[in-house]
């Protein structure tokens, strides 16, 4: 059993295990309120979809200064990886605490923007630190590793956080959960993990880093194709979940009961879960841009499932959500390591830091694009709500394209695809 267990999990630094253990820790609090926290503002504090998706698409703003000052506090000497990685638990806490008092539009958007901005100093941080420690040819599994610590942690959170609403209908004990989850992952940080920035003959100032990296043109072709995946995630966590309760059809009306969401969405979480590590293992082989190809079919599938779903195609509903997730969870799981890995064999390696906060940033730019736009259509008709979904399946069709012109790119240019 113990021989099973190395040869399926990657012998990688102790380090990479450690910080996966603090990104699960801290995924499970945010699965605590990842999918329970739209339906609340919406049916318990009274807000709209679209104001609740204007509220998440603020977080997404304030996550883009985040993203860019943490690129190059990652980078620096004073700041590197570990001071910006306790900086961003410390604020992401501070935000639980404003979303757990809101009770109106103008906090519960200041709580996203703290949320925003704490999040955009992580992820340039947390990825470098991945990239520091890990040899180029072992970096997929180990931004696999890492994804697998939070779909784990998101996992938990979700059952938990379901299990909490439908015993106590306590809505914001979530943030509170959430907050406390952040602290426990500054405290594994602080204690376990030392700074990884690797020693540099000079610092560039703060903006030299940037100008190359906005010069670097294969990193800006796979920018507009980042920020359309990131668009699609953030439908599955701040537009579908609404949907699902609203929309459906059931045979008792319109929408499945949050006690069913939460089954499903569960599901979806374990099954990238499962699937990351071999997943990442098969797609090893195919150069990034074929790789990222895989994921997008799987995108354009899953939302053609939801579209079918809402328009009673597919019955019941349950089958046809449980299918249209179980497609974006190997979507999800074809994307993410793959992503972070790319980006970083385009960075030189002084400027790891802000390669991955361009990256992070199509993040921000995706979660400020994707939930207004849902929560937008969720507002009007039935028709329209529906038609979103197909919408979404059909702008894969773009997304392979650019792909397609990025991979041949980077064939023209065998140095950088090492």
């Amino acid at each position: 059993m113990q021989n099973r267990l190395r040869q399926w999990l990657p012998q990688l630094d102790r380090r990479i295990w450690l910080l996966a253990a603090g990104r699960l820790l801290s995924q499970i609090g945010i699965g605590f309120v990842l999918f329970y926290a739209p339906i609340f503002f919406v049916n318990e504090v009274g807000l709209s979809a679209t104001q609740v998706g204007l509220g998440v698409g603020s977080e997404a703003l304030s996550g883009l200064v985040g993203r860019f000052l943490g690129g190059s506090m990652t980078d620096s000497a004073f700041w590197g990886r570990r001071k910006t990685l306790l900086l961003s638990a410390l604020i992401s806490a501070l935000a639980d605490v404003v979303l757990l008092v809101s009770n109106n539009f103008p906090v519960f958007v200041l709580g996203n923007l703290l949320m925003g901005f704490g999040v955009g100093l992580y992820w340039p941080s947390t990825e470098a630190v991945v990239a520091d420690i890990t040899p180029a040819d072992d970096r997929s599994e180990s931004y696999a590793v890492v994804r697998l610590a939070d779909s784990i942690g998101l996992g938990v959170g979700v059952i938990l956080g379901g299990v909490l609403i439908s015993t106590t209908q306590r809505y914001r004990l979530l943030f509170a959960v959430d907050g406390i989850s952040f602290l426990v992952f500054f405290g594994l940080i602080y204690w376990t993990i030392k700074e990884t920035r690797p020693d540099q003959e000079s610092d560039r100032t703060f903006l030299q880093g940037w100008n190359v990296a906005l010069r670097d043109a294969l990193l800006l072709i796979y920018v507009t194709v980042n920020i359309l995946f990131t668009s699609y995630i953030a439908q599955i966590q701040s537009t579908l979940p609404v949907y699902v309760n609203q929309f459906v059809p059931t045979p008792t009306g319109s929408g499945l009961p949050e006690a069913t969401i939460s089954i499903l969405f569960t599901g979806h979480v374990i099954l990238a879960a499962l699937v990351q590590l071999p997943i990442a293992r098969r797609l090893k082989p195919l150069p990034y841009p074929q790789a990222l190809m895989v994921s997008a079919c799987c995108w354009g599938l899953g939302f053609t499932l939801v579209w079918a779903t809402g328009i009673g195609v597919l019955r019941p509903a349950s089958l046809g959500i449980g299918l249209a997730l179980a497609i974006m969870a190997l979507a999800l799981t074809a994307y993410t390591p793959v992503a972070a890995a790319f980006v970083v064999m385009l960075a030189p390696e002084a400027l790891r830091g802000v390669y991955l906060s361009v990256n992070s940033m199509c993040w921000a730019i995706g979660y400020m694009i994707g939930p207004p736009i849902g929560g937008w259509a969720l507002d009007q008709s039935a028709a329209v709500a529906n038609g979103f979904w197909l919408v979404a399946a059909v702008s894969v069709v773009p997304l392979l394209a650019v792909l397609t012109l990025l991979d041949r790119r980077l064939a023209a240019q065998p140095h950088r695809s090492l």
